[in-house]
């Protein structure tokens, strides 16, 4: 199975610290918070990771390059200077991708281990939820067993983190397109599943965020 990490957005939220550097690359702990993405999928097995890139991408190319100092292959996909939001960025880079994939988002802090070779079954995404942040109380699905739902369930915040099918994606034009969108039109057909972690998690949305995890 190949992981995606998405890269490509411009960070508005922390603008004082991204306008000459792409928010992948913003240092946490000593090293930039994409290469903590690029060595939990390593550890994990992955061996084949795409990043899409937009933003300030030729940097983030520049100091990641083939992916070789973690034992892995990275290609990249080059929205230009146009993020395509999660969805339209992962459409985009199809081809690049299996039948499933995992995809992460670049601005986490978290110890959830992934699994290369999830098993999907019938469904055609599997969902990471976390237990609802300060800054998104309300949470963003319902959980109910292991089906995500609309409008059931005790309601938890999508971590950012996902396994993916191919399927899920066929058919949509290439363009701007959010992830959320896609995904409820598939919860209201009963074909995403999902499960809580309770690990620790963090989304580095903000300067603040940053500097709490700088402080831990």
């Amino acid at each position: 199975m190949k992981a995606m990490i998405l890269a490509a957005g411009r960070g508005e939220r922390m603008m004082s610290l991204t306008k000459d550097c792409p928010k992948p690359l913003l240092m946490l702990q000593g090293k930039p918070l994409i290469v903590w993405q690029i060595e939990r999928l390593a550890n994990a097995g992955f061996k084949e990771i795409v990043i899409n890139i937009a933003y300030l991408g030729s940097m983030i190319e520049e100091t990641l390059g083939d992916g070789s100092k973690w034992g892995v292959k990275i290609s990249y996909s080059n929205e230009q200077e146009n993020a395509l939001e999660s969805a339209g960025g992962i459409i985009k880079a199809l081809d690049l991708l299996g039948k499933k994939f995992l995809v992460v988002n670049s601005d986490l802090w978290c110890d959830y281990i992934p699994q290369n070779s999830y098993d999907l079954g019938k469904k055609v995404a599997h969902l990471i939820m976390v237990p609802n942040p300060e800054h998104n109380k309300q949470g963003d699905f319902g959980l109910m067993g292991h089906d995500i739902t609309l409008s059931s369930g005790e309601r938890y915040t999508f971590s950012g983190i996902g396994y993916y099918s191919k399927e899920l994606f066929e058919g949509l034009e290439q363009g701007r397109r959010k992830l959320g969108n896609v995904l409820r039109e598939a919860i209201k057909d009963g074909l995403v599943s999902g499960e809580l972690y309770k690990g620790i998690w963090r989304d580095v949305g903000t300067p603040e965020r940053l500097k709490e995890i700088e402080s831990i």
